[in-house]
């Protein structure tokens, strides 16, 4: 079935998390749901993050953090993005993130964060009204 709202996106993993079982389960599910999905793998840098999205040329990028630095993690892939003037990709971040940080994330220009338990579906249906 062709998805009308077919998106490429980039799944990536920021640091030095080592944990991409979610990140691996994310993108299935958005490429059995119609997406492009670009899957970077493990252990890159913000610079390198931005880089593929742009030879990509991504509509989303989704930064899976689950190491505690994604304040850090999140704010240098927005300032690299900023940086490299790249145009209409928005980021979405799915981890372990406490409410207060939420917060801070969609301040730094982050459209959506996905905690642990949060359903498929749900998360399906939020990235395509992006």
């Amino acid at each position: 079935m062709a998805n009308k709202n077919r998106k490429r996106i980039l799944i990536a993993k920021p640091g030095l998390d080592g944990h991409d079982r979610g990140a691996k389960i994310i993108a299935r599910a958005l490429r059995d749901g119609g997406h492009e999905v670009i899957y970077t793998g493990l252990h890159q840098t913000p610079q390198m993050i931005v880089n593929a999205a742009i030879q990509e040329d991504v509509d989303l990028i989704g930064l899976s953090i689950l190491s505690g630095a994604h304040v850090h993690l999140v704010d240098a892939t927005m300032k690299e993005l900023k940086k490299s003037k790249a145009k209409g990709m928005k980021v979405f971040v799915g981890g372990i993130v406490p409410d207060e940080d939420i917060k801070k994330l969609k301040k730094m220009g982050v459209v959506e964060v996905f905690t642990p338990g949060t359903p498929l579906a749900d998360i399906m249906i939020s990235l395509e009204k992006i």
